[in-house]
Order: structure tokens, then C-alpha cells, then sequence
């Protein structure tokens, strides 16, 4: 059960940064003028999908402490490594940012180091 608490603070958290991005791209760009930044701000904070994405960092945090119960930290913190590759891997489909062979040889990189990390 620790390690679906894990996989359940990995994908909660990458949902938030999905979540966020699409929300900040629908908005625009910030605004140049501090009266306009904070306005703009304030309204992505009342956003529905944004309080979702808030409401998941405080849900993830919850499975977080969950698996600390029976996990030791430094054995489970590496799988938060996961997050970087399944954002990148969500950010190409749903935003079509590039997957460059740098990132994938980055992202392979830090999977390596996952494998290599969680065996003992």
C-alpha cells in the first residue's frame, strides 16, 4: 500500500503542473503593469482548475505521509523523480512542447538513476 501511496503523490502532483500550465496558457501572458499582474494573478488563484491543482498538492501530501509511515525517505523520495519524466511526457501531448533528444537522454538519465537508487 506505501508504494500506491507513492504512485498517488507522483500523479497528483504531475496533474498540478498540467493543470496549471494549460490554465496559465488559456490566460495569456502576465501582464507588464504591478495593478495588472496582481489582478491577473488573483483571477488564476479563483480559477477553478488552478484551486483543483492546489487541492491535489494537499492530497499529494497527504499520500506523502502516509508512505512515510512505512517507507524509509531516503528510499522513497527518488520515485518523485518520476514526476519529471511523466511531466515532460505530458507536456509533449497535451502542449506539444518538444521532446528533444537532450531531454530524452536527461529523463533516461534520471530513470537510470531511479533503478539504480532503489535497489537497496
Amino acid at each position: 500500500m506505501s508504494y500506491l501511496y507513492v504512485f498517488l503523490t507522483v500523479l497528483l502532483t504531475v496533474y498540478g503542473q498540467i493543470a496549471i500550465k494549460w490554465q496559465v496558457l488559456k490566460a495569456g501572458a502576465l501582464p507588464e503593469a504591478l495593478p495588472d499582474k496582481i489582478v491577473f494573478l488573483f483571477q488564476l488563484l479563483l480559477n477553478p482548475w488552478v484551486i483543483s491543482a492546489f487541492a491535489a498538492a494537499l492530497l499529494a501530501s497527504v499520500f506523502w505521509m502516509a508512505a512515510m509511515t512505512r517507507l524509509q525517505l531516503s528510499y522513497a523520495y527518488p520515485f518523485m523523480s518520476l514526476a519529471f519524466v511523466l511531466v515532460m511526457v505530458a507536456s509533449a501531448f497535451f502542449f506539444n512542447e518538444p521532446m528533444t533528444p537532450l531531454k530524452i537522454a536527461g529523463v533516461s538519465l534520471v530513470i537510470l538513476g531511479l533503478i539504480v537508487g532503489s535497489q537497496g
